[in-house]
């Protein structure tokens, strides 16, 4: 806390101003490297979720046998890369092709289902035959 050295209270002299502005300016440093610690603490870290994996890596997160997962690759039904003799899979990829098959589908918020019905109608209704 900044101490006020003068005669009255409250009140600081023209010589305490150098002392003063000195004292402030390390309270707003000291601040500020603060704040950028505890900004760097909270900010969670993002995974990198498109990393390659291997076929048996693939089996195991999806968790299915590895001779349907090849069966699946060779039919094209899951997202891989070839780039020589092995397929090469990935994650992000995996998880996209698992949303898109799912049974169940995700329930829908309140908005989107306002916005599927809206783009289900293919004609808007005529205003002449609307009774007023």
């Amino acid at each position: 806390m900044i101490e006020q050295k003068s005669n009255q209270k409250g009140a600081v002299t023209f010589n305490d101003l150098p002392s003063m502005v000195t004292r402030i300016l390390d309270e707003v440093s000291e601040t500020r490297q603060m704040v950028s610690y505890l900004l760097k603490k909270d900010k969670p870290q993002r995974e990198d979720r498109h990393k390659p994996m291997t076929v048996s890596e693939a089996a195991k997160y999806l968790t299915i046998p590895l001779p349907t997962l090849y069966d699946k690759l060779v039919k094209g039904e899951i997202p891989a890369t070839k780039p020589g003799k092995r397929y090469v899979l990935y994650r992000d990829e995996l998880d996209k092709w698992l949303e898109s098959h799912r049974k169940n589908n995700v329930p829908l918020t309140a908005e989107e289902q306002n916005e599927a019905i809206l783009n289900s109608n293919r004609r808007k209704p005529d205003k002449r035959n609307w009774q007023t």
